[in-house]
């Protein structure tokens, strides 16, 4: 299985969550959210960045299932997220994403960037002031 997503934590507490460009199916998708997940068992604060540069987009079933992560996670994420930052080239993309916080609002503070760069220092600042 090629995976979805690539979740790095050597940064702590930046997490970055890069997608490969590979295509979403039920078992790398609920690996994704898994791995995602697995970000808060440090239960410190982070700050995540979405690096969607090379996603592709997900099947519609895969953005319910990422809402309902977030119904799922909600408490999680409050309790230890600062931030989560999104670089989206893609328009598209960019309305799916819209769309999943339609479904299910984003529980935390978060911004949608032009580049890693703009993300990187929006949750650096974040993280320095939590």
């Amino acid at each position: 299985m090629k995976k979805y997503a690539t979740i790095d934590s050597s940064e702590f507490p930046l997490i970055r969550v890069r997608f490969t460009g590979e295509k979403s199916t039920n078992e790398n998708f609920q690996l994704y959210l898994k791995e995602v997940e697995g970000a808060y068992d440090r239960k410190n604060k982070i700050g995540i960045l979405f690096d969607a540069s090379q996603a592709t987009l997900p099947g519609i079933n895969h953005q319910k299932m990422q809402a309902q992560w977030l119904n799922d996670h909600k408490s999680l994420m409050q309790n230890y997220c600062v931030g989560t930052a999104y670089v989206i080239p893609n328009l598209v993309i960019r309305n799916v994403l819209k769309a999943i916080f339609v479904l299910q609002n984003q529980p935390v503070p978060y911004r949608i960037c032009r580049d890693v760069s703009e993300a990187e220092e929006w949750l650096r600042t974040r993280i320095n002031q939590n």
